[in-house]
């Protein structure tokens, strides 16, 4: 794709979340993985229309599933300073144990299931 024109704080390919516990997906990702909630449109008062949610420099777009746009969840791979860390505060949060943290090729990696469906790959590398 020749001059594809981003905007300025989003990256070329961001995953879209549709989940039925979209506020509780965006507490799990601030107490987890450090994230800052960048946007969020109301449908009404329960109904996240859409959301956006900054880990890093990288954005999540998310919104609560309806009849119309059921569940449609994710595996997602991660790069974190600590993987044991950050796999121990999934854990808290309810996320289930995939993979114990241990040491690849490619670095010290786990993986959690969240409570909402979603798979993540934790990896450090140091």
């Amino acid at each position: 794709m020749k001059n594809v024109h981003i905007p300025e704080g989003y990256q070329q390919i961001m995953p879209y979340l549709i989940l039925p516990d979209a506020a509780g997906f965006i507490a799990f990702i601030q107490k987890v993985f450090g994230g800052k909630e960048k946007h969020k449109e109301m449908r009404d008062e329960h109904i996240i229309r859409h959301a956006e949610i900054k880990i890093g420099e990288n954005v999540i777009m998310l919104a609560s599933s309806t009849e119309e746009y059921p569940p449609d969840t994710a595996a997602l791979f991660i790069y974190v300073d600590d993987a044991d860390e950050v796999y121990r505060k999934a854990l808290n949060e309810g996320a289930r144990s995939l993979q114990a943290p241990a040491d690849r090729p490619y670095g010290r990696s786990a993986g959690v299931k969240d409570p909402f469906g979603n798979t993540w790959w934790i990896t450090s590398v140091k």
